[in-house]
């Protein structure tokens, strides 16, 4: 059969349009009421079953801009959600909001037909929320519709990737979610099989039938996931037809044929003419039909075969195992911030000044904490009720520019301090309250002494601070959970050895199978290699406690390494963010990074630019590489930019901003109370979000070194680059 056959499936507006165009666009909770008070959301560890804060709107005190956004969430015909979105976009366009609202117009301009405003709003959405998987999904459809087919690709592809790793909104059950992400899914399917069908039928030969292969095993996914889908089922058939499997084709055609919509007429008119092309007009059609119908398919060609895991056989050595035979790496690493990020007490780890400049006033200058050091041993006296009340440090947290501490009750449960040690400005802090606005119930320095939980080590700090962590009977509750290991230990990383620790010591021979550990981070896939470090980089990834209670580790010998689910990010405070969607907190360092086609298409993972146990940790705290020439963590992979500097960065060669992360890795990640360089690290300087939004909510690499320019000259001289 001819590329012709194809074209009553993709002619016409499918359906997936209309289904998808009025999900709603924002995954949260929000109602005309008083804004909430901002959740505790950052630099903490979630767990599945926390519940969301509706913190979207935390930054919006106009109430005229938050009647219009709740207006314009409310309205359910397409063409009044349109008018307000626009209105709403025009009237605030510097809104928190305005990645939600233009999601908004772009579903509701779908719906009407509007194909091309829909694209452009959606691309204005997702230029600042890219991971918005519902949105994608409508995106995609229209995209192939409109034969962009590459962007149609990228688009599902990128949908697909956001519906498997972000969890359920918290304004859907997880029920409503399986359903729904179920549709989404196969709505994505049916543009990857729908663009693979287009090329085929283009083409002759080998890359005919490998892309009508691709669209085959598309398409039944699709189909699989929405079994309703006329469109997609038939599209199924004429590409199984085209592939001569002949039973299988004119099967799915007679389903759709079976499924009154838009794909009923055109499957009939496919079989008449199948009909027709194998010489069978002496029969007439209902006897076709009647034929097809005794067809037997196999039911089970679209179930995928899950890959084995071998489970519960691993367990943990300990790092001192380790040391026998990695003795090296094993000093380098005890010379880590990873080794040290919690240690037993230890007079010599204490890097707060307990002597001297040894108290902390609050703003209006009352005394809250006094340090001090008696008969060798380091205090915090601290408020409680009408006194104070002494609590001895017992653990130290952190090693390079921060430090704080925690106290040990006799039950085992342990309470971090707020007041923590900053170094790099040589002073006390209450870095809770810097970090949550003084709003969070764990910044209270003069509630402490109760214990509450949101001072507990063990709930919201141990998962990445120290290893193999279990919840007895996966409850968390400080009382309920242990630790085996302070600090980062080998197998936090490597997953559990003692396997290997056996057969070395019996010499035997070990696999060489790069996930199976201990893993062999060299051999490593990039996003295995990135889910490694993920486990406590990654801010929105949402643990799951294991059937024995473990919280950061895993008994598997294979794919030990998990590639958690994430919290959707509109469910974070906005202060974790600028308005241009960038992220502005470095516990989102992993986030940010994967948004990046260095990590999407380079493959690039942490270990192209960091060493996780580098032999000079004293004196590289950012475990950095290429120290000596940092412009090599870029030029490995793109080595021809070297070749002519100053034709790339249009300043001197040997000047910083020649420099490749000067412009993209700009300093504007929050850290320990200075900035770090962004892991966005393709960003390029955006002009027109400067302009939109201003410096402030979205900062420009070119504007840090010319503060003193306006943003027409960046305009312009970005447009002439």
């Amino acid at each position: 059969m001819t590329g012709r056959f194809i074209k009553p499936a993709i002619q016409g507006r499918p359906p997936h349009l209309h289904r998808f165009a009025l999900l709603a666009a924002a995954s949260w909770i929000l109602s005309g009421a008083a804004i909430p008070a901002r959740g505790q959301d950052l630099d903490i560890v979630l767990y599945a079953g926390d519940p969301a804060k509706p913190a979207m709107i935390d930054k919006i005190e106009d109430a005229e801009e938050r009647e219009a956004f709740v207006a314009l969430k409310a309205v359910q015909d397409p063409g009044r959600k349109r008018e307000l979105a626009e209105e709403f976009l025009r009237k605030y366009p510097q809104s928190w909001l305005t990645s939600f609202a233009h999601a908004m117009a772009a579903k509701a301009c779908v719906a009407l037909d509007d194909l091309q405003a829909g694209l452009v709003h959606g691309k204005r959405s997702l230029e600042i929320l890219p991971e918005n998987g519902s949105l994608l999904v409508t995106v995609a459809n229209v995209q192939v519709h409109g034969g962009l087919l590459d962007e149609a690709e990228v688009s599902a592809t990128d949908a697909l990737e956001h519906l498997r790793r972000f969890q359920h909104a918290s304004i859907y059950s997880k029920a409503e979610w399986a359903r729904i992400r179920q549709e989404l899914q196969g709505s994505a399917h049916f543009v990857l099989g729908r663009v693979a069908a287009t090329r085929g039928l283009r083409s002759t030969g080998q890359q005919r039938a490998e892309q009508l292969t691709v669209a085959q095993r598309s398409l039944r996914s699709a189909v699989s996931l929405n079994s309703s889908d006329g469109i997609a089922t038939l599209l199924l058939g004429i590409v199984e037809y085209e592939l001569g499997n002949r039973d299988s084709a004119l099967s799915s055609i007679a389903e759709a044929a079976r499924s009154p919509g838009p794909a009923q007429s055109r499957a009939l008119a496919k079989l008449r003419e199948i009909q027709q092309s194998e010489g069978r007009a002496t029969q007439s059609f209902d006897e076709f039909l009647a034929g097809i119908r005794r067809l037997r398919i196999d039911p089970r060609w679209n179930q995928e075969i899950p890959e084995p895991i071998r489970d519960g056989s691993g367990t943990y050595a300990g790092s001192g195992a380790c040391a026998a035979c990695h003795q090296e790496v094993t000093e380098a690493w005890s010379g880590t911030g990873m080794a040290k990020m919690f240690r037993t007490y230890a007079p010599e780890n204490v890097i707060g000044d307990f002597s001297e400049n040894n108290e902390f006033r609050d703003a209006t200058g009352e005394l809250l904490a006094r340090m001090l050091i008696e008969d060798g041993r380091h205090y915090f006296e601290l408020p409680a009720g009408s006194g104070s009340q002494r609590f001895r440090v017992d653990y130290t947290i952190g090693s390079k520019w921060q430090q704080a501490y925690a106290t040990r009750l006799p039950s085992g449960r342990i309470h971090v301090v707020p007041i923590q040690y900053n170094q790099l400005h040589g002073k006390w802090v209450n870095f809770w309250e810097i970090l949550d606005d003084g709003s969070s119930e764990r910044s209270k320095v003069r509630n402490f002494h109760q214990m509450k939980v949101s001072t507990s080590y063990q709930v919201h700090c141990s998962a990445c601070h120290t290893s193999q962590v279990q919840a007895e009977g996966a409850v968390i509750a400080p009382e309920r959970m242990t630790f085996r290991e302070t600090g980062v230990n080998c197998e936090m990383c490597h997953g559990p050895s003692q396997a290997h620790v056996d057969a070395m010591q019996q010499g035997r021979e070990v696999s060489a199978v790069a996930n199976e550990p201990p893993l062999r981070f060299q051999d490593l896939d990039h996003r295995t290699y990135v889910a490694a470090c993920a486990q406590c980089h990654m801010q929105s990834g949402v643990i799951q406690p294991g059937a024995r209670g473990e919280l950061n580790y895993s008994g598997r010998q294979v794919a030990f390494i998990n590639e958690v689910l994430q919290r959707p990010y509109e469910e974070y405070s906005r202060s974790a963010f600028y308005k241009d969607g960038r992220f502005r907190e470095t516990t989102f360092i992993v986030e940010a990074f994967m948004r990046t086609q260095c990590f999407r298409q380079g493959q690039a993972h942490c270990g192209h630019c960091h060493d996780p146990h580098p032999a000079d940790s004293r004196t590289n705290p950012t475990s950095l590489k290429f120290r000596a020439d940092r412009d090599q963590m870029c030029l490995q992979c793109h080595q021809t930019m070297a070749d002519n500097v100053e034709s790339h960065t249009r300043h001197a060669a040997d000047s910083e901003a020649s420099r490749c992360a000067a412009c993209h890795m700009p300093a504007i990640m929050n850290s320990m109370m200075f900035m770090a360089g962004t892991h966005r690290i393709d960003d390029i300087p955006n002009a027109a979000m400067t302009e939109k939004f201003g410096r402030s909510d979205s900062p420009n690499a070119c504007l840090a070194c010319h503060a003193e320019e306006s943003n027409a000259w960046l305009a312009s001289e970005l447009s002439n680059w």
